[in-house]
């Protein structure tokens, strides 16, 4: 679903003035007061952020603790989830019913448009079948690699060599770290449906404010990598069970500069996975032993946030 103009919707709760538009008819001394947000207004999207909310809690439901921007509304015909960003929203229900009239209600409020079914949000790809759901990000990987030249190169079989050990004073510093920068922070985007890159990503973000040529090179060998699993999906089936399963690991002093090692972790649902993270441990861990006890506490919070 999408909203027309939609901060053009947010009530202002404060005075606000502006001065009048050029070539308008009003006398230069005069300003205009605005009744309704307007685009470029520095509140205009709190404003419409707060008309929706107390628009959806008029229909039954209430805002997510886990999630600001995630409504719930829980009936005896089922659950019905509204997912809102900005001017997009999914909407996703084991109440058909409950689903349209949701839409009559939203377009009594507001002028909407029904996009159909899930296929494209924010630069995820939906696809479905009978049975399954699949989430990928190819067009955006496509889009990147374009814009870095990489179209047509050689494909490593791993997004980082073995037993890389990146540190902030290897090589020669580069002279313009702004491509450097854009490009980690697009790849960081990536880690949504690529949990193969995470620890890849997570050593090369860590030198953004100095990076050096060492590391520049490893995060073209990430883009390399992208390019050879391009089409690779998430894969999220209906008759997968609900035991959530959860998979921890850690390396040992790691980090070359400061000691510190890494956590990482998976979970399952069933078959399909739906969190990981690659993380530094904030101590520094003095056996083997230790850095797995530190990981395995990181995941048993996030198991239990999750249960």
């Amino acid at each position: 679903m999408d909203v027309k103009n939609a901060l053009l919707n947010g009530d202002l709760l404060e005075e606000v003035y502006m001065q009048p538009l050029p070539g308008s008819t009003y006398p230069p001394h005069k300003v205009c007061k605005l009744q309704r947000a307007l685009y470029g207004l520095k509140k205009a999207s709190q404003a419409w952020f707060a008309k929706f909310r107390s628009t959806i809690h008029d229909c039954g439901f209430t805002s997510s603790s886990y999630d600001t921007v995630l409504f719930v509304r829980k009936t005896a015909r089922g659950t019905t989830l509204l997912l809102l960003y900005v001017d997009d929203m999914i909407i996703t229900s084991d109440d058909v019913d409950g689903i349209l009239l949701l839409k009559q209600f939203l377009s009594h409020h507001f002028e909407i448009k029904d996009l159909g079914p899930l296929s494209y949000f924010l630069g995820l790809e939906i696809s479905h079948d009978s049975t399954s759901s699949f989430l990928s990000q190819a067009k955006y990987t496509s889009d990147l690699l374009a814009r870095a030249g990489l179209t047509d190169c050689k494909i490593p079989s791993s997004p980082l060599e073995t037993q890389s050990r990146l540190s902030p004073l290897d090589g020669s510093l580069l002279s313009n770290a702004t491509l450097y920068c854009q490009l980690v922070g697009n790849i960081v985007y990536l880690i949504v449906t690529h949990s193969d890159i995470a620890y890849a990503v997570h050593i090369v973000s860590q030198y953004m404010s100095a990076p050096r040529t060492p590391h520049y090179n490893a995060l073209f060998r990430i883009l390399r990598y992208l390019k050879g699993t391009l089409f690779h999906r998430l894969h999220y089936s209906a008759h997968s069970s609900l035991q959530l399963c959860a998979f921890s690991d850690a390396d040992w002093v790691g980090d070359p500069t400061n000691h510190r090692s890494t956590t990482g972790f998976c979970f399952f649902l069933g078959n399909s996975i739906i969190s990981w993270r690659n993380k530094k441990q904030s101590l520094t861990a003095y056996s083997s032993t230790e850095a797995e006890h530190h990981a395995l506490a990181d995941t048993t919070q996030e198991l239990l946030w999750l249960h």
